[in-house]
């Protein structure tokens, strides 16, 4: 892929391939001089990522490493992240990989100088206010998935642990000073990861654009992030080296967690907790509650659901775009039901109490009840 862009859209974003190259200068931007480089245990080895930190240290940057992300990471990550930041003396976190690494990442930067417990600060309100801006560190953030679009947001998801909930920590500041999507990043990537982290990115901007409220700018991004998606995930899962389609997927996950500003829904809501108790991927679950959850805000979508798949080509109709949901499902190997991700219903009503009280749940265009949950889980367990 030729082409090459600054952005300045939620944050400075320098797309394009080769631009990994720019990372000591994009540290250099965010005033960061000795980098924690956080990644995964997956990633850490791999020559990509060996060279991206070689870059580092021959621009004269000390650089410490830190690779202990589970893939749902949990709050014990962060601290010893922190604990390995403090160690090298850093003054600044690089967040490499997929969506797990850039949430620990961000949260290490963010609660580096922080006094108060993590939880502290879940996204509740205004609790945001108690952290001390002079204690959050700056991030830069390079993705090597196209997903979750962590990279262009405010805020972390982390597992607690003794309550295996989801929750949200956030603040404005947490906003990465610079973030280089480079498609090239993205080849490596398996075929079944590519079309897990696709459809996440699918679900976050269909999750905005059918969230209640006015917002015709992410309204705008999500329907254009939906089509480059219809456009290239088959491409990319199929031909793993193709950098048109890989630099359209990267670009579609940054939309979606710009979009998703206006509000998420049921698919994360069920997600979360699924993910959390079985330990699922996060973008493979919500491709598997995706129709289900469509299924159920009918009343409310089917309208709005017309207008995008007119948009995307399809015949302008609720059925139409449904039916596109299934067959691009079933051609990159999507499960149909929750027994594909070895998901029962033992634990279907801890599940539901969850899911209503997740942050995501108030953005459902149809109020999102325990029966609700229920009826949903059982829907996408049944098929």
């Amino acid at each position: 892929m030729t082409i090459r862009a600054n952005w300045n859209y939620p944050n400075a974003v320098r797309f394009g391939a080769g631009r990994i190259k720019e990372l000591p200068e994009a540290c250099k931007v965010a005033g960061i001089s000795r980098p924690l480089f956080v990644t995964d245990p997956g990633l850490v080895n791999l020559p990509m990522t060996q060279a991206a930190i070689e870059l580092l240290r021959d621009a004269g940057l000390t650089t410490a490493v830190f690779a202990d992300v589970k893939g749902n990471p949990v709050e014990s990550n962060v601290y010893a992240g922190i604990d390995a930041l403090k160690a090298g003396k850093c003054d600044g976190v690089i967040c490499f990989g997929g969506g797990s690494a850039l949430d620990v990442g961000k949260v290490i930067a963010f609660m580096a100088g922080q006094t108060r417990p993590m939880w502290d600060f879940e996204d509740i309100g205004d609790w945001y206010t108690r952290a001390d801006p002079k204690g959050i560190f700056p991030n830069i953030c390079v993705s090597t998935t196209s997903g979750t679009g962590s990279e262009v947001g405010r805020a972390g998801v982390i597992t607690h642990e003794a309550t295996h909930t989801k929750k949200v920590i956030f603040h404005p500041l947490m906003m990465p000073k610079v973030t280089i999507l480079d498609p090239e990043l993205t080849v490596g990537l398996s075929a079944k990861i590519t079309a897990w982290t696709g459809m996440d990115a699918l679900a976050h901007c269909l999750e905005a654009y059918c969230a209640p409220g006015f917002h015709p700018m992410a309204d705008g991004i999500a329907i254009e992030g939906i089509r480059l998606v219809k456009e290239n995930l088959p491409t990319a899962v199929k031909t793993g080296t193709d950098i048109a389609a890989r630099g359209a997927m990267i670009t579609a996950a940054a939309m979606g967690a710009t979009a998703f500003q206006k509000g998420l829904g049921g698919m994360h809501a069920l997600s979360h907790p699924v993910g959390a108790i079985y330990d699922t991927h996060h973008g493979l679950t919500n491709a598997v509650f995706m129709p289900y959850v469509l299924d159920f805000n009918r009343p409310a979508i089917e309208e709005r659901i017309g207008r995008l798949a007119a948009y995307l080509g399809l015949t302008p109709s609720f059925d139409a775009f449904k039916a596109w949901v299934l067959r691009l499902r079933e051609e990159i190997g999507i499960p149909h039901t929750l027994s594909g991700l070895k998901v029962d219903d033992e634990r279907l009503d801890e599940i539901a109490a969850m899911a209503v009280v997740d942050p995501t749940a108030g953005g459902n265009p149809v109020e999102l009840t325990v029966d609700a949950a229920k009826a949903i889980f059982r829907a996408a367990l049944k098929g």
